[in-house]
């Protein structure tokens, strides 16, 4: 029976620490929430700039839904692409200087639509072993061969450009890889997609509004034009603080997208009154860049203050400060002290990450004072340098 099959793959999971289970906020988004009645300080979400309710999203979102109502009734082929979606396309396009953005209900729809309508059976995939999860399966759903590199190897990379002789080419890659906050060496990339006539494609997902001089991400920071990196996907659920994603470039990919992308021609539009909500969003981006300086200062008192306490933090210069622990019983266990004295932290435990490579995933807002991560400091450093764990 293929639900005894659900029990027994359940059952595995539960075993090896790896099952999954949600907790029920009652309370916004913030540094600080309410889940069970019971009040945390947040350090695993993604929304680093502390815009998710910020008052100019919610009067924007209010207001949209004043004149257009709730949904948006239908596919944006149909009738569901209104004003609000437009100017927000319009908007992102500049911030991010392409020449067109199409909008997406979600990230892994926008991966999956782009590269399924630019390759195909008889076309090469190169992507990074550490890849988000849309990423691969986009991989898989567009029928192309798909070569997996050792994380961040250009000279694998090199090497596996130079062996393809048939079809087109595509590289792919995070900017922020999600799980271990790194960056991607999106200059070398670059420069091996010209040398080996590929195009490349960037999913920014967690290095849009945090990274660049204006917050426009990766690419921005890296100095890296549309030219050099045709295909850009962002998301608006982390940084900008909404929901949905996008898909930037010229207007010929914009516009086959919009013919050809199944998982833009086949679901709703996102409501008119989110669009509104990320363009107040987008506005602050660029107006606040104390946000931005603030958070990078919260970065870099947080790896100086680990790195003197000798905590197993993972590389990183960005917002996402994993805590590599290794099994998952032994992340689950810190997880859940730490949930016992008010921090809420998640233990990411494969298939989410490699095996023996869980950690806690920290991450950090512009939001939280500095006392907020001296604490989470004393009670990592009581728990992991001083045996506490098991107590």
């Amino acid at each position: 029976m293929l639900f005894e099959r659900l029990k027994q793959q359940l059952a595995e999971r539960e075993q090896a620490h790896c099952y999954r289970r949600r907790r029920i906020m009652s309370s916004p988004q913030g540094v600080k929430v309410s889940i069970n009645g019971r009040d945390y300080l947040n350090f695993c979400s993604n929304d680093y700039l502390g815009l998710a309710s910020h008052p100019a999203l919610k009067k924007s979102f209010q207001q949209a839904v004043d004149r257009y109502g709730v949904g948006s009734g239908s596919a944006h082929l149909i009738n569901g692409h209104s004003f609000e979606h437009h100017a927000l396309e319009e908007e992102l396009a500049a911030f991010t200087g392409r020449q067109r953005a199409l909008l997406f209900s979600t990230g892994y729809m926008a991966n999956l639509g782009v590269i399924a309508t630019l390759l195909e059976r008889g076309d090469t995939l190169f992507a990074d072993r550490l890849n988000h999860a849309s990423l691969i399966d986009a991989g898989i759903l567009s029928r192309a061969r798909m070569q997996r590199y050792a994380h961040s190897d250009m000279t694998a990379l090199a090497e596996k450009l130079g062996q393809c002789s048939k079809g087109e080419k595509l590289i792919v890659s995070d900017g922020v890889f999600s799980m271990d906050g790194d960056l991607a060496p999106v200059v070398e990339m670059a420069q091996l997609a010209d040398k080996y006539d590929a195009l490349l494609m960037i999913d920014d997902a967690h290095g849009l509004g945090v990274l660049g001089q204006h917050g426009a991400g990766t690419l921005e920071q890296a100095g890296l034009d549309a030219q050099a990196a045709p295909v850009l996907m962002g998301t608006l659920g982390k940084a900008l603080g909404t929901f949905g994603a996008f898909v930037a470039g010229d207007e010929l990919l914009i516009e086959a997208l919009i013919n050809q992308a199944r998982s833009y021609v086949y679901t709703t539009a996102l409501p008119p009154a989110v669009a509104a909500a990320t363009r107040s969003s987008l506005q602050l981006l660029q107006t606040e860049s104390w946000r931005r300086e603030t958070l990078a200062k919260r970065v870099a008192y947080w790896k100086q203050a680990a790195a003197q306490l000798q905590l197993p933090l993972m590389p990183s210069d960005t917002a996402i400060q994993p805590l590599l622990l290794g099994g998952s019983e032994k992340a689950v266990r810190l997880s859940q002290k730490l949930d016992e004295q008010g921090f809420l932290i998640s233990a990411i435990r494969p298939p989410t990450v490699p095996k023996d490579q869980a950690r806690l995933r920290i991450t950090l807002c512009a939001e939280h004072e500095q006392a907020d991560l001296d604490r989470l400091l004393e009670a990592l450093d009581k728990l992991v340098n001083r045996n506490s764990l098991d107590d």
